[in-house]
């Protein structure tokens, strides 16, 4: 046998172009990563201005005019005001000036992100100077001393994802990439949510009472997890039912090399990109990385966006799953998606 059609019958045309695949997705990791996060610089920051009246209107429009465009500044009615408005994750920072002394405060929530409150401080400590005027900081909702640059949720976050695409891929593997029938995907969905339930309890118990490096609810975090384990877990399972084992690298592309690096955990939203910063919160690191740090140090608040981000992704996936579970599957070699849907000893399989 000649070198040729050795290398033809040792390499097949579609493990050639899985390869292909692959090279693609480490090529998209690479530009993704790199792209979002080698210049983080704070643009268009949500940032409010409670000073007098008079003095309020050319203050804004000097923090506007800042080079770069760090501050997307707003006029607020007071402190109370600027306070609540940081809390519920309006702003991500505000001033308050006082108009009796040459000391102002500035409120940040290094909860929401270290680095970009510390960026904060440093832009208007140098916006300031000029007037001879000082910044006193004060951090409303402060990340925990155990939670490293407020990366915790983030990292908690991308191991979720990881649990559910992981599950997702073993049922695939063990057992067909496209259900057989409609009871099959059930099974599956049921799999995967007693799956989900125990990834949420298990990382939040790791994150709190283990490590305690993330405060706030044990079961807001635990049923967070839990949805976002099942989103991540059915929709990989629906891509790979649409597209075979090609539906595993798919997932890989929407989650970690889309996902991971617009999250805005290393560096948060407002430092990132703009095309990541649009496709962040659309996807599930993102939408369970601003969830996870809403529980754990914004009491709980905005909340209902990443929500139904994480629940339309579980929807998608699970009609998805339905759908083609339905559909007629060819008969012979060429539609058998491998002998590993064959029934299990007594007729039946798992999945």
């Amino acid at each position: 046998m000649t070198f040729a059609r050795e290398v033809k019958n040792a390499v097949t045309v579609r493990a050639a172009l899985l390869v292909i695949g692959v090279l693609a997705l480490q090529l998209l990791f690479i530009a993704s990563y790199v792209g979002a996060l080698h210049r983080p610089d704070p643009t268009d920051v949500p940032f409010g201005v409670v000073a007098p009246k008079q003095a309020s209107k050319q203050l804004v429009t000097q923090l506007d005019g800042l080079p770069g465009g760090p501050l997307d500044p707003r006029a607020v009615s007071d402190a109370a005001e600027a306070h609540k408005q940081v809390m519920n994750r309006d702003l991500d920072g505000a001033l308050i000036v006082d108009p009796g002394g040459t000391t102002d405060t500035l409120l940040v929530a290094s909860g929401g992100g270290t680095v970009l409150a510390n960026s904060l401080g440093k832009i208007v400590k140098q916006a300031e100077a000029p007037q001879h005027r000082t910044v006193r900081t004060v951090d409303v909702a402060p990340a925990s001393p155990d939670d490293f640059n407020g990366l915790s949720s983030f990292y908690l976050v991308v191991g979720w994802c990881v649990g559910g695409y992981l599950c997702a891929s073993i049922l695939a593997i063990s057992a067909g990439t496209k259900p057989a029938n409609r009871q099959r995907a059930l099974i599956r969905t049921g799999v995967m949510a007693l799956y989900s339930i125990a990834g949420g309890i298990g990382g939040a118990i790791i994150v709190g009472p283990v490590l305690g490096a993330l405060p706030g609810s044990l079961w807001g975090l635990s049923g967070l997890g839990a949805l976002i384990v099942f989103a991540v877990g059915m929709i990989t399972l629906a891509l790979e039912a649409l597209t075979g084992i090609v539906g595993i690298g798919l997932a890989v592309l929407i989650v970690v090399i889309a996902g991971n690096p617009s999250a805005g955990g290393a560096f948060p939203l407002p430092m990132l990109p703009e095309f990541w910063r649009a496709i962040g919160p659309a996807l599930p690191p993102g939408a369970g990385t601003w969830a996870a740090r809403s529980i754990a140090y914004f009491r709980g608040n905005a909340l209902t966006g990443p929500l139904l981000v994480l629940s339309a992704w579980a929807v998608v996936g699970i009609a998805l799953n339905l759908l083609l579970s339905m559909r007629r599957r060819p008969t012979g070699p060429e539609g058998a998606d491998g002998a590993r849907e064959a029934a299990a000893p007594g007729g039946s399989s798992l999945a």
